[in-house]
């Protein structure tokens, strides 16, 4: 991908519109605007930078705060007048120190997070850590405790106690995404399998 491959006709200041989304949960933490000099240094820095219109400068988005972006992918749109780049930021993205330059909600794309970090702990393994302890014990153990939480979030749902089965569902979901990692899959592999069985009406 380069530059020149971008359609910007109907850019009236030749500057490219460039969509920031969190890699991992997906989220879109802000819009900027690319030059072909702007788009060249984020492809060789891994980098995210942009065109500033306001001081006419280039600007890498973190150089001041160190709240980087990591570049992960690259993605034009369909009508090639559009970049979307999925990135792993340093920190919050907004100048106003949230997550993202949309007023959504904070905990917006957290179960991803989540999943995310219950793979590093597998794959890391550090002490201390419960989730590890739950490797340590194996499949049967993180199933047992899916079940056990599963059952008392029924039990919540029966009593009608929207505070505790709130409790109890995230306990549920947490464990879920534990065995779901013990057993090789992603969230990913989720959405593929309920998308398989998915019949539009």
């Amino acid at each position: 991908m380069t530059f020149s491959d971008f359609d910007l006709s109907k850019c009236s200041d030749g500057l490219l519109p460039v969509v920031v989304q969190d890699a991992t949960t997906l989220r879109v933490l802000m819009v900027g605007y690319m030059n072909g000099e702007a788009f060249d240094k984020t492809l060789a820095t891994g980098r995210v930078t942009f065109w500033s219109r306001s001081r006419h400068a280039l600007w890498t988005k973190g150089e001041t705060s160190g709240n980087y972006l990591d570049v992960v992918e690259m993605l034009t749109d369909c009508d090639r007048d559009t970049l979307l780049i999925k990135a792993n930021p340093h920190g919050p993205t907004c100048h106003r120190g949230t997550t993202s330059c949309f007023d959504t909600p904070e905990a917006e794309g957290f179960i991803r997070q989540l999943s995310s970090v219950v793979e590093r702990r597998h794959q890391e393994m550090p002490e201390g850590s419960y989730t590890t302890r739950l490797f340590i014990k194996g499949v049967k153990k993180i199933a047992q405790k899916v079940g056990e939480e599963a059952v008392e979030t029924v039990i919540e749902a029966v009593d009608g106690n929207r505070d505790r089965f709130l409790y109890e569902a995230s306990d549920l979901i947490y464990h879920l995404l534990v065995l779901t990692e013990q057993m090789g899959c992603k969230l990913s592999d989720l959405e593929a399998e309920l998308q398989r069985r998915h019949r539009p009406s």
